[in-house]
């Protein structure tokens, strides 16, 4: 019953679905001689994937139709087709399985006709077509290309007409277009498209062109087309080519191409600008002169003449040239840009003009000429294209031959000396250069002085530099060197004209890189007609040595005792003097250092900053910083002072001093040299009370989240204070025995009873009680198994000493250790993990048990069908 529904259910599934054969849409129309091809293909079909076909023809649609080829049978073809099967003039490719194209290398007239695609069926039920026909009308070629040859050499910028003649014979309703190409090498261009119908498409490379107006298509009559290149350029040499198409537009709504002619115009060489383009300048006294000699005042004027070929098509920027320097450019829009002002040393020059006077012709004018204006003019001439939308194409470059002008000028002349009213004998020390003009002759009315100073170093130094400290200039403008502009800006450094011909040059604190030679060169200037400084002459000394013999500094500090502390409580003073050679001016850093003994370790009290800014050591109680003071008590002298000291500050005390100098104001201290001082002890003797600390716990062991307490006792005894003259500094101290043995702080509180408890890694919380005078009781909240180790405290006493009146502070004491144990509870640790685990399993097992159970019932039988066999090729009367 199964194997009938189904057999059934492929039956109707099968009438679902109709063969389809599909031809290329017709009718086509193809030129005789030409390739054609017709494709087929096939769908909604049975049997196997790949499919045949077979290719028929009737020439009158109505007669005996003619087998031309099959992809299956190699007999298949007209006895009158088979020489052409066989020499591939007709063939048959398959293109896909259900895919193939005929395919006729050239086509005759006599294949002209009814074409039928037909496909053998390989369906179970017949259902659909197993044809397809389309016409192929064959037409004689009638297409023909005549260019006209354009010229071969034309110059660059000119326009250039490409005409070319399309026509064909209008038997069927055809189509021309036209394209123009360029060929350079073995590459070739398109440059432009006209047709098929009517639209325009462009190169690549012409696109942008064609869309500025460079290029331009004029269609005549007759078939006549004419392409227009404007302003060319050497980009455009080659061969011009003219390709003339015929197309067809089939129903498919697709343009086919059915014949084509390529005919070459001819070769076109383009002449650049460069070859004719000449640039001329002259002088307008002489033309035919190259130099030019003017006096103070004078104008200067020069002609530049530019010719060439095609000068009209061209655009121009004309720049004239002084010693290589553009001073007025004409550009391509006719705007002028005069550029007189100079750079470096060479002043300004006069006020220059630029005008064109003809065709070609550019006149350069500068009034008021100095001697600044002498040099090598040279006109300089650059030929632009345009080539549409704003672009420019540079042709050619060319520079006149130079024409030297000479302006002839007296220069003045003085004498100068360079002497030190201030040589310093060692480093920090001022020092004055002064500069100094004499003899000066022939310097005009309103002339003017400038100075230049520069130091290079001696002789004996690697490597030896010279570098320019600064400059005053005529108008007594002050411009720095590069590497004293701070020391400039700060004012350690000057440059001034103390009268109308001196120059001076002082450091307030001459450092050591200021050894060396000192030059100073002094400039005359004049004002020229436009009311501009022109350097009329230069003179430099001869240089000047500052040195000195440089020594070692040195620094002696000698502490001595000014008040003694003799008992507990008193106050203990003394001074540090400092002695300096070859130091100078300096800043002084004051260290206070004590130790117990000689050999104890050093501890840092307080420091003092050259700046007088006073900070605390890290040995100093924070408590008692009231009690200490350092101040500068004379330009070279401190003072030191500790007021009620304790049996903790007997020792030695003495004074580390730092001389420190600045190169100039503002910068940071230089560290020179710095001296320890001898050592002041102090030393004195008092009975106090005698401390002793114990430890103790109630429970060595404990269950986790119970409280531990541990009590610090101690007790005192000799001359024993009162309750109210007595407190203590106590610590609790953690030692974790896993993982190695660390000591940790856990907690403490100071002799105020304000309590510090440290960060642990432990969720448990702690906390201090003090029960009475002497005993701490420390209490462990919440405890957990990090928890368990060695537990001691530590004591420092202080109590109020009857013979001074003050708190003095005790010995430290550090206790025994216990040993607290945090029990694991075992059962409680494993209940809640032995609970899931056994929920799970139990969840898993029935889960596998009813899937197992769903398996079983619901599974299905497999049908097996076989297909029934075939030939491969099948009657239609057999289906």
């Amino acid at each position: 019953m199964d194997v009938f529904r189904l057999a059934f259910g492929i039956l109707m599934l099968g009438g679902c679905s109709a063969r389809v054969v599909m031809v290329s849409p017709g009718p086509l129309i193809r030129v005789e001689g030409q390739p054609v091809s017709i494709r087929c293909d096939v769908k909604d079909y049975g049997g196997p994937r790949e499919q045949d076909f077979e290719w028929v023809m009737s020439r009158d649609g109505n007669g005996q139709k003619m087998k031309i080829i099959s992809t299956f049978d190699a007999g298949y073809s007209h006895s009158s087709l088979s020489k052409r099967v066989a020499s591939g003039d007709i063939s048959v490719m398959r293109l896909q399985d259900n895919e193939a194209e005929l395919k006729i290398a050239e086509v005759k007239s006599l294949d002209a006709g009814f074409y039928w695609c037909q496909t053998p069926s390989t369906d179970s039920v017949i259902s659909g077509n197993y044809e397809a026909q389309v016409q192929l009308t064959v037409i004689p070629n009638t297409l023909k290309v005549s260019p006209q040859t354009p010229p071969q050499v034309i110059p660059e910028g000119s326009d250039i007409t490409l005409s070319c003649n399309v026509t064909r014979e209008l038997t069927r309703p055809t189509y021309l277009s036209v394209t123009w190409s360029l060929k350079r090498g073995a590459t070739s261009e398109e440059i432009l498209t006209f047709g098929p119908q009517g639209d325009v498409v462009t190169g690549a490379k012409f696109a942008r062109r064609y869309a500025d107006g460079g290029i331009r298509l004029v269609p005549g009559r007759n078939g006549v087309f004419e392409l227009v290149i404007s302003r060319v350029t050497t980009s455009d040499e080659g061969i011009y080519e003219c390709n003339g198409t015929e197309w067809t537009h089939e129903n498919g709504g697709k343009w086919i191409k059915i014949v084509e002619s390529m005919k070459e115009m001819g070769t076109v060489a383009v002449t650049p600008t460069g070859h004719s383009l000449s640039v001329k300048a002259t002088s307008s006294s002489s033309p035919s002169s190259t130099s030019l000699l003017l006096s103070p005042g004078d104008t200067l004027t020069l002609p530049c003449s530019v010719a060439a070929d095609n000068l009209p098509a061209l655009t121009l920027e004309v720049t004239w040239l002084a010693d290589g320097r553009e001073i007025a450019t004409m550009e391509r829009s006719g705007v002028v840009i005069s550029n007189t002002s100079a750079s470096g040393s060479q002043g300004r020059r006069g006020e220059a003009s630029l005008e064109r006077t003809g065709a070609g012709e550019y006149r350069l004018g500068v009034k008021g000429v100095s001697g600044e204006d002498g040099g090598v003019y040279a006109c300089r001439v650059r030929a632009f294209i345009e080539k549409g939308g704003r672009r420019w194409h540079m042709a050619a470059e060319k520079t006149s031959s130079p024409v030297t002008v000479k302006v002839a000028e007296i220069k003045p002349s003085f004498t100068l000396t360079l002497e030190a009213p201030l040589n310093p004998q060692m480093t920090a020390e001022p020092t004055e250069l002064a500069c100094h003009v004499t003899n000066i002759t022939q310097l005009p009315p309103g002339g003017r002085l400038s100075v230049n100073w520069e130091h290079a170093t001696l002789p004996g130094d690697d490597p030896q530099t010279s570098h320019p400290i600064g400059s005053l200039d005529g108008n007594g403008n002050l411009m720095p060197g590069s590497m004293y502009g701070e020391r400039l800006k700060s004012g350690v450094l000057s440059l001034s004209r103390v009268q109308p011909n001196t120059f001076k040059l002082r450091f307030l604190r001459t450092q050591e890189i200021d050894m060396g030679h000192y030059v100073c060169t002094v400039s005359s200037w004049s004002v020229n007609s436009q009311g501009a400084l022109v350097k009329t002459a230069e003179y430099k000394s001869s240089p000047m040595t500052v040195r000195w013999d440089t020594k070692r500094p040195t620094l002696n500090v000698v502490a001595k005792h000014i008040r003694e502390a003799s008992v507990g409580g008193a106050t203990f003073e003394m001074s540090c003097s400092v002695a300096t050679e070859n130091i100078g001016e300096a800043g002084y850093s004051v260290l206070i250092q004590s130790q117990e003994s000689v050999d104890s370790n050093v501890r840092t009290i307080m420091t003092l900053s050259p700046d007088n800014v006073l900070q605390h050591g890290g040995a100093t109680d924070p408590n008692r910083r009231d009690s200490l003071v350092l101040t500068k008590s004379g330009p070279a002298e401190f003072r030191f002072r500790l007021a009620g000291v304790q049996l903790s500050d007997r020792g030695f005390y003495w004074c580390v001093i730092t001389a420190w100098t600045k190169q100039q104001l503002g910068q940071a201290w230089t560290k020179s040299t710095s001296s320890e001082s001898n050592k002041v002890k102090i030393d004195f003797q008092e009975n106090g009370p005698s401390f002793s600390i114990a430890i103790q716990s109630d429970s060595s062991s404990v269950y986790p989240w119970e409280t531990a307490k541990m009590d610090c006792s101690l007790s005192v005894s000799g001359s024993s204070p009162k309750t109210d003259d007595l407190a203590y500094e106590v610590s609790w101290f953690f030692t974790r025995l896993r993982g190695g043995q660390t000591t940790i702080q856990v907690a403490s509180v100071d002799r105020f009873g304000i309590v510090r408890k440290i960060d642990r890694n432990s969720s448990s919380d702690i906390s201090i009680e003090r029960k009475d005078t002497h005993t701490y009781l420390l209490n462990i909240f919440g405890t957990q198994d990090s928890d368990s180790g060695e537990y001691h405290c530590i004591a420092t006493p202080w109590y109020l000493s009857a013979s001074t009146g003050a708190w003095t502070q005790a010995g430290e004491l550090m206790s025994g250790h216990i040993f607290l144990t945090v029990k694991f509870a075992v059962w409680d640790s494993l209940k809640l993990p032995l609970l899931y685990g056994a929920s799970a399993s139990l969840g898993v097992g029935l889960f596998s048990l009813v899937l197992g159970l769903i398996c079983a019932q619901c599974c299905c039988r497999n049908t097996t069908h076989t297909p029934r066999s075939r030939n491969k090729l099948m009657d239609l009367e057999m289906d």
